[in-house]
């Protein structure tokens, strides 16, 4: 990602929006997220259960910390996305797996905000990244 904000700067500025700037917010977000190449949108890295097609890859860098790629193919699904991996972008492998990401989202509250269509993937997203940081683990 590029110029990432802070999870708690982003979830105060949330909060005083409305409807549709909380929208356009998680659409920024999603188009600040770093580039992700076509030939790694896989099967293998695609996110199942999501109503849009969401694709996450695992890179690690030098010093063992993660460091994610992610897209999708729907603009606010790739928000949430990018708001996912602001909870654990270029982290260790063990500090990934004691992060409690839905205790991170919780104040953006996106199951009230967004459709029941659009959340429904979130569990696929973290479970995924997850299991990827146990791999590495």
């Amino acid at each position: 990602m590029t110029d990432q904000p802070v999870l708690a700067d982003l979830q105060e500025e949330y909060e005083f929006l409305d409807a549709d700037d909380r929208y356009r917010l998680l659409i920024d977000l999603g188009r600040a997220l770093e580039q992700m190449p076509d030939a790694l949108k896989t099967d293998a890295t695609l996110v199942r259960g999501c109503s849009a097609a969401v694709w996450v890859y695992p890179t690690v860098l030098d010093d063992g910390r993660l460091h994610f790629l992610a897209d999708s193919n729907a603009a606010i699904t790739k928000g949430i996305i990018a708001l996912v991996l602001l909870t654990v972008q270029d982290r260790l492998p063990v500090a990934i797996g004691a992060t409690d990401i839905e205790s991170a989202l919780a104040p953006f509250d996106l199951k009230n905000q967004l459709s029941s269509n659009r959340t429904q993937g979130i569990p696929n997203m973290i479970a995924l990244i997850r299991q990827t940081a146990a791999r590495y683990s």
